[in-house]
């Protein structure tokens, strides 16, 4: 009998140490979505270290103690003179290495933004270069528009950029890609889509079968070309193709001014290409996996990955400590009752 009361007392007192906890998550959670977000903060992570992690790691399973004690005094020999060599001259080649993974709207603009600002901070002109790891399908002419002018203060600053494209750049993607000097592109990678589309679904004609009247109020001729509800005229539907090619135009000159040697004509049909096909339509420079091309690297450069995140607030630094103490709270529950 005294063994389940003890049972009892001590399942009582874990429940109400799991719902006190809970109870100040809860609180917590409320306060820290109300909270005003804070700025980001940039990450810089060395993938050359990266590299050497990984070389230990292997080292450590292949060789035997021997060779591992001789290694081990043979890496310190070159670090001491490395150290040396680079007191005596000015540091090499970095690269900065920046993700750009896209959506629609291009929402990861602004944390590009940021990114290259930090870049432009400390990046030297002539002698370093940016990698954009890019993956995007398109989407907003403002959007992706905005993400191309960003690549380009980077080359306008002397800075070489080279955009690497594992799966796709299209339409909006490959606007950014051609922003840089060089695209480099794994051979199966979609590239291309240079063209301009706007879906516009109408019910002017559902409307009018069910007697439903709609009326929009504009000023100016051209004010609502086109409307989801409204009848399109064919004075309308003109004037918003006539902007659909103009659109087009200024995609096909910004190509265009990018990259000179493509036969713009032959390209921007909206048509688009795997990069293995767009290699010798000048759309790519070189096929290669991004993996690959800063692997090659690793031994001439510096590399450092370079990305932002969002600073947690109190409440939220408080609330994910909290979690962890609620899952080891419970664990501790189940593992004294097994």
């Amino acid at each position: 009998m005294t063994f389940w009361l003890d049972l009892a007392a001590f399942l009582i007192k874990a429940l109400i140490i799991v719902a006190a906890i809970g109870g100040l998550a809860f609180l917590i959670a409320r306060l820290a979505r109300s909270s005003e977000p804070k700025d980001e903060e940039i990450k810089v992570r060395s993938l050359n270290e990266r590299y050497d992690d990984m070389l230990d790691a292997m080292n450590a399973e292949l060789l035997d103690k021997k060779q591992r004690k001789a290694l081990v005094k043979a890496r310190k020999k070159q670090a001491k003179a490395a150290a040396k060599a680079r007191r005596n001259q000015e540091p090499g080649k970095r690269i900065y290495v920046l993700a750009f993974k896209g959506d629609m709207r291009a929402s990861a603009v602004k944390r590009l933004g940021s990114e290259i600002d930090a870049v432009l901070t400390v990046a030297r002109p002539g002698t370093d270069e940016v990698v954009l790891r890019l993956q995007s399908p398109g989407g907003t002419v403002t959007g992706y528009g905005l993400a191309a002018a960003e690549i380009l203060r980077l080359r306008e600053r002397n800075i070489k950029v080279t955009a690497s494209v594992d799966q796709v750049a299209a339409s909006g993607g490959y606007m950014m890609a051609s922003a840089a000097d060089r695209i480099v592109a794994a051979p199966f990678a979609v590239v291309g889509s240079i063209g301009v589309v706007a879906p516009v679904p109408n019910l002017h004609r559902l409307l009018q079968k069910n007697e439903i009247d709609f009326e929009e109020m504009t000023a100016g001729e051209f004010k609502r070309s086109v409307s989801v509800l409204g009848e399109i005229t064919p004075a309308g539907r003109e004037h918003f193709r006539g902007k659909l090619e103009d659109t087009h135009g200024a995609f096909k000159h910004f190509v265009q001014q990018c990259r000179p040697n493509v036969d713009i004509d032959r390209v921007a049909n909206g048509d688009h290409w795997l990069a293995s096909e767009a290699l010798p339509l000048g759309l790519v420079d070189e096929l290669s996996t991004g993996d690959e091309y800063l692997f090659r690297a690793r031994d001439g450069a510096r590399l450092y990955e370079v990305s932002t995140e969002m600073r947690k607030t109190l409440a939220q630094q408080l609330l994910s400590g909290l979690g962890i103490a609620a899952r080891n709270a419970t664990d501790f529950a189940i593992a004294k009752l097994s």
